[in-house]
């Protein structure tokens, strides 16, 4: 995802028009919203962890969805931003983000108590089945996220024994102090230790790839990593997993080969350049197939989260 503009006319204060909403379903969910900053952390390599109060985009959101965000008073282009945490009870969304330009170098100066616009929940989100509750989540980059998000709605789910597992592969020091994991995952390499410790407090194991030498991390790419564990997996497990990613394209291609080859439903979640974010001006369409042959898809609202093998097919 990256920056944006959205026209007034598309929306309301606090939700959409309602006779858009009638025409456009799936924009029905989308509130804009004043948020208050709550907090806001700095990590390494210009990594920021943002708290906002949201009370209405919180009750809405779904792990995949995103927040189209505006920076600053001074810049009307809103960046997109995918929800890391979202607590409805409590009002709060988090977002994760790096700084790259004008618009996250200006979010990074935000203080708490700091008003901010904020248009979402948006897009489709990943739909976990009960029938495979040996969930994989692969999350690259600023793709880790909405696997952080994913993994904590699977924990409070009841409707399956689910088994999440994530993995994360960054080339830039993690948004968080990676520490040896509590939790032994069989099939993963032995010297493959360090963790999320948010994931590893919650029961949810995790474990971390990178081509940059960290501690107790995995040399080599995160879908490596991902082979690696499922190779080891017994028959009756692989019938019970699936495959969920987000990052950068050449990661999520890799993903859905490693789907491929292993038998495996796969969803991913794309990452594209977007004006409206609302499916208004089609500027982040992506080519997809279908039963009916190749259609293009917005990557706002028809995504961001896509079956792997419709963005990526193969070979014939």
């Amino acid at each position: 995802m990256s920056t944006g503009i959205v026209s007034p006319g598309n929306v309301s204060p606090g939700n959409v028009r309602p006779d858009v909403a009638t025409a456009r379903p799936h924009r029905g969910t989308i509130v804009l919203e004043d948020a208050v900053v709550v907090s806001q952390t700095a990590f390494d390599a210009a990594q920021y962890l943002l708290r906002l109060q949201s009370p209405r985009c919180a009750a809405r959101a779904t792990p995949g969805s995103f927040v189209h965000l505006r920076c600053a008073a001074d810049l009307p282009m809103r960046r997109p931003l995918s929800i890391m945490r979202a607590d409805a009870a409590a009002g709060w969304i988090e977002v994760l983000y790096k700084v790259v330009g004008a618009g996250t170098r200006a979010l990074s100066q935000v203080q708490p108590q700091q008003q901010l616009s904020v248009l979402g929940p948006i897009g489709q989100g990943f739909v976990p089945h009960p029938e495979r509750p040996r969930v994989l989540a692969i999350g690259g980059g600023v793709g880790i996220p909405p696997m952080i998000f994913l993994a904590e709605r699977l924990k409070a789910r009841t409707d399956a024994d689910w088994k999440p597992l994530v993995l994360m592969g960054s080339e830039i020091p993690f948004p968080f102090r990676a520490r040896p994991s509590t939790t032994l995952i069989p099939g993963m390499p032995d010297a493959v230790i360090a963790c999320m410790p948010l994931l590893d407090a919650w029961g949810v194991p995790s474990r971390l790839a990178t081509l940059s030498g960290f501690a107790g991390c995995f040399d080599g790419y995160v879908t490596e990593l991902a082979r690696a564990w499922l190779s080891a997996l017994p028959a009756a497990a692989l019938a019970e997993t699936e495959i969920f990613a987000c990052g950068p394209m050449p990661m999520l291609a890799a993903s859905a080969r490693l789907a491929r080859e292993m038998q495996l439903p796969c969803q991913v979640a794309l990452e594209e350049y977007m004006m409206c974010a609302v499916g208004g001006c089609a500027g982040c369409a992506v080519a997809v197939h279908t039963a009916a042959g190749i259609a293009m898809k917005r990557v706002c609202v028809d995504g961001p989260v896509f079956d792997a093998a419709s963005v990526f097919p193969g070979p014939d």
